[in-house]
């Protein structure tokens, strides 16, 4: 710890770029798209690169990447689900700051299970 490898020697006195200044709604969406490639990655792959793969392989890691894909807007979606169904339509629309309902109805989606409950109380 006594040569330079103390936690936080290795930074620049005077960086070019602020923290934060550099990222942006696509950076964001790479970094995650990024590290649950890494989490997960496709096992059969093996570190060889997409031109080194057979027509087999090809159509198994296209099939693994559909079924494991996710995207930050993922997480608004479902917000304005639960808010929706929780707390109505009007209150997901003030919180996700639409000016529309008819946005806030492209978010969130419906409450099938209302509509099952009130079917069965009216018969």
């Amino acid at each position: 710890m006594s040569c330079g490898n103390r936690p936080g020697t290795h930074r620049a006195s005077k960086p070019q770029r602020k923290p934060g200044t550099c990222y942006d709604v696509d950076s964001y969406r790479r970094a995650i798209s990024y590290g649950t490639n890494s989490a997960f990655p496709w096992l059969n792959l093996a570190g060889r690169g997409m031109n080194q793969l057979s027509s087999e392989e090809r159509l198994e890691l296209k099939a693994w990447r559909k079924a494991h894909h996710w995207h930050p807007h993922q997480l608004r979606h479902n917000a304005a689900t639960h808010l929706r169904k929780d707390f109505g339509i009007e209150a997901a629309r003030l919180i996700l700051g639409h000016r529309s309902v008819a946005v806030t109805e492209i978010y969130a989606e419906l409450d099938h299970q209302k509509a099952a409950d009130i079917i069965a109380k009216v018969g």
